[in-house]
């Protein structure tokens, strides 16, 4: 989870080394850090591991989760990379400076290649919306109504072309960066609207040899494994976050999910978590002068389903991906958990997808932002003090807009079992002043 506490420029402020404390107060096994940007480049108050200036803010990160698990959590960190994506620009601005004018233009228009730009930008602004919509490409379509974006198989860019060349690379400095703030390992962001997910989508048509087929599709993320495994040694943890389904038109569906999956495993991956949609390709139109959001439309609500999604509900949803996929796997190596998540807020449910075979290690994000003690009230035999998530996905509206992340509930009225402050380091209030920025700490018997 994103919680946008970093500064501008990627570091880990008191608030951030704050939120991961606060979750290792519930000495979960595993805990992972956000997505944290690979590349140095701005990407707003997103966490970033992509210079050695980072490293000193990442140790106080470590030790910190160090001191309040009582050692007992392992710590990952989450790597990503992710393209340009430019805010929805208006018409009048996208028209008049941003849309490259060519000779198609000329041709809807009616005129002829003598016509000037000015003239081609000033003919397109004044056609009715239906007709500038069939005088414009479908690429420069999406560019009007959602801004542009890059996608891996525009090779015409050569920075796009280089990828495969530069990811390996820089995935691997990542990861040691991370071995030497101190980390236990990695876990490669392979899933969702970002870099190498769509690498490996069936969407991705790229003719080089890293699209198209499914070898080729996965060609580049098993080089970024071999890269990152070279660099840090065997004794890191190598793991990667995937897709079982990208729950789009054409999209890649849980067969070949579990195909990927298996290849990994051979390959030397230490485990596979598994997450389902949270994808640009059905993203609802963003407003002008925002910027599209992979959360809006079917497959983002399949990524993080709430109580109204359907009868069945959010409950345990993506348990089937993370079956098939783990027969996959065990198929090849048997040593390699399949980790597998979406809607898991109660003991029980944890525990029955690990009887029943939906997965080897349950993982659970909004219910742990709701309690982060649930693992350790658990333990001690306290279920019944546990604040359970309902699924509403007031975080994830915050997310989108980029504000402080917190859930609703920790501004509810508190009960005898909560102290009245966890502990802080930084700011207690969100930038609005209006929330916490950390749950209720947890009067432990």
């Amino acid at each position: 989870m994103v919680p946008w506490r970093s500064t501008e420029e990627g570091d880990a402020t008191p608030e951030v080394i704050d939120w991961y404390g606060r979750f290792a107060d519930g000495r979960p096994g595993v805990l992972v850090v956000e997505a944290t940007g690979i590349r140095d480049v701005p990407s707003g108050p997103l966490l970033r591991i992509g210079n050695d200036r980072f490293i000193p803010g990442l140790k106080r990160l470590v030790e910190h989760v160090a001191e309040r698990s009582h050692g007992e959590t392992r710590l990952l960190i989450q790597l990503i990379d992710f393209l340009r994506i430019r805010r929805r620009p208006a018409k009048d601005a996208y028209l008049g400076r941003f849309l490259a004018v060519t000779d198609r233009h000329r041709a809807a228009l009616g005129l002829g290649s003598e016509a000037t730009e000015a003239e081609v930008r000033s003919g397109l602004s004044a056609l009715p919306e239906d007709d500038l919509l069939r005088a414009l490409t479908v690429r420069e379509r999406d560019a009007l109504e959602y801004g542009e974006r890059e996608r891996v198989y525009d090779t015409h860019l050569p920075h796009v072309q280089e990828l495969p060349t530069t990811l390996p690379g820089l995935f691997a400095d990542a990861a040691e960066r991370a071995m030497k703030a101190g980390f236990d390992g990695v876990e490669l962001h392979f899933a969702h609207a970002y870099t190498m997910a769509s690498f490996l989508s069936a969407l991705n048509t790229r003719e080089d040899g890293y699209g198209s087929t499914r070898e080729g599709r996965v060609r580049l993320a098993l080089e970024v494994l071999a890269a990152v495994r070279e660099r840090v040694g065997p004794h890191a943890t190598v793991g990667c976050r995937m897709l079982g389904d990208e729950v789009i038109d054409g999209g890649t569906r849980v067969d070949e999910a579990a195909w990927f999956a298996a290849q990994f495993a051979a390959a030397g991956m230490d485990f596979v978590s598994v997450s389902k949609g949270g994808k640009f390709e059905d993203a609802k139109a963003p407003k002008v002068g925002a910027a599209a959001y992979p959360y809006t439309g079917v497959s983002g609500h399949e990524c993080m389903p709430t109580v109204r999604i359907d009868a069945p509900g959010p409950f345990g949803r993506n348990f089937p991906l993370s079956r098939k996929i783990r027969d996959a796997v065990r198929a090849v190596n048997p040593l390699v958990p399949v980790v597998g998540c979406g809607g898991v807020g109660t003991f029980d449910a944890a525990e029955a997808a690990l009887v029943e075979g939906d997965c080897d290690m349950v993982a659970a994000a909004r219910q742990s932002l709701a309690d982060p003690d649930w693992w350790y009230k658990m333990r001690m035999g306290h279920g019944e003090e546990v604040r359970r998530c309902i699924f509403t996905n007031y975080c994830e509206g915050l997310d989108q807009k980029h504000k402080e992340v917190t859930c609703q509930l920790w501004d509810k009225p508190r009960d005898r079992t909560e102290a009245d402050e966890p502990i802080h380091a930084g700011r207690t209030q969100s930038l609005d002043g209006k929330r916490a920025l950390l749950a209720p700490q947890w009067k432990s018997h």
